[in-house]
């Protein structure tokens, strides 16, 4: 019988606390079959599985480590480990790994008791909890920054529709975000993210601002609306819109243009994503005028949208050109991601709208940003509390990569 045991150290973190740990393991020649180790506020926890050699005993080997722990004023406690005990753990390997991603303006006891309450009910065990968001300052605390913690565990539920709609629940009863998601090899692979641009990459619906200017607003919001919340087709509706902006001057447009108001954290979005080599894209229902705008603006590579016809300096109430309607989004994905030889899995897409859902159904991480309820619910992912720099936090960037 092997004797198998964990080791588990707590204290003050310290310079070659493992190192002086380790070397003692390594006289005695001992096999490390698994080691973890975290610092919260310089508190060191170390665990560390070891397999003591057949030829060795035990007693030695603990005194040792036990005079070293008190030389470092540090703790230790020994777990002896059956060996039937472990064989199930190493099998367990091979089960799917899952993230849920918890993203708030401040971290609270409540949202990761309702988190890991969820996670127990579904008869899973996390096995790592990690905060990927920066320190904060007291006084950062009180105003409440971007925050985020990850949550990983084993295994599948058993029922991961019913699942995701408890967390959802959960998101919307504590006004903040949480995603569930496979933690496979796409994840830290994505290469393409593909934005809608009206009320996702900025605040409002050009449309609409269009209409303004023409004198139509109210009619024009009217349509917007119902399209956006699945009660209209779109096309149809674009055209009709796009009929009452009809001899609008071109010089509005430019007006319009130059106060494109951003949404929260697209710019530092957009500048990580081109700092981590990815690929960017507006796929928008709206227009390519104001797209060529935001794509330079924020560096993105590639825009697609509606052109407005423009003759003698007015809008003729035409759209030139095939309608950039959900089916056209989803239909550009795929060609954008054939383009950059990736598959559909390492493509991110992001939109608000019904719309969007045949984009975001076909990309492999589809985000419901600021959705309306029917896109929420049926979108693979939903963030509404975060900024659009949320993104980043799902496929796992850790804010103090940016103060190296």
């Amino acid at each position: 019988m092997k004797e198998i045991m964990i080791l588990n150290i707590s204290g003050e973190d310290k310079p070659g606390l493992t190192s002086s740990i380790t070397e003692i393991l390594g006289q005695h020649n001992v096999n490390i079959l698994d080691i973890g180790q975290a610092v919260i506020h310089d508190t060191l926890s170390l665990g560390i599985l070891v397999e003591i050699p057949s030829e060795s005993k035990s007693s030695p080997i603990l005194k040792d480590v036990l005079f070293c722990a008190h030389n470092l004023g540090i703790n230790v406690k020994f777990t002896p480990i059956d060996e039937t005990h472990y064989n199930n753990w190493v099998q367990a390997q091979g089960k799917s790994r899952n993230i849920i991603t918890l993203l708030a303006p401040t971290i609270s006891a409540r949202q990761i008791s309702r988190i890991s309450a969820i996670i127990a009910n579904n008869r899973l065990n996390i096995d790592n909890i990690s905060r990927l968001s920066g320190r904060i300052t007291l006084e950062d605390c009180q105003k409440g920054p971007n925050a985020c913690v990850e949550f990983s565990f084993r295994g599948n539920p058993p029922d991961k529709e019913k699942m995701k709609s408890e967390l959802l629940q959960t998101a919307n009863e504590l006004g903040i975000d949480i995603a569930l998601q496979e933690d496979n090899i796409y994840r830290s692979n994505r290469r393409l993210v593909a934005f809608d641009m009206d009320s996702t990459l900025i605040e409002i619906e050009v449309i609409d601002e269009l209409a303004k200017a023409a004198g139509v607003g109210d009619k024009v919001s009217q349509i917007t609306e119902r399209a956006m919340q699945g009660e209209l087709d779109f096309s149809e509706s674009l055209q009709k819109r796009v009929a009452l902006l009809k001899g609008l001057e071109e010089s509005k447009l430019k007006e319009i243009g130059e106060r494109l108001p951003l949404t929260e954290g697209a710019e530092k979005l957009a500048k990580i994503l081109k700092r981590l080599n990815f690929s960017t894209a507006i796929i928008s229902g709206g227009f390519d005028y104001f797209g060529e705008i935001l794509k330079k603006r924020l560096g993105f590579d590639y825009i697609y949208a509606n052109r407005l016809e423009i003759k003698e300096g007015r809008l003729t109430g035409r759209v030139v050109g095939d309608i950039v309607d959900g089916n056209r989004k989803a239909f550009l994905l795929q060609e954008l991601a054939k383009k950059q030889n990736i598959s559909l899995e390492q493509v991110i897409a992001v939109g608000d709208g019904a719309n969007d859902l045949p984009m975001l159904s076909k990309a492999g991480l589809g985000i419901a940003f600021r959705a309306k309820p029917i896109v929420k619910k049926s979108a693979e992912q939903a963030l509404s509390a975060s900024g659009l720099d949320g993104i980043l936090y799902l496929i796992g960037y850790r804010d103090w990569y940016e103060l190296k």
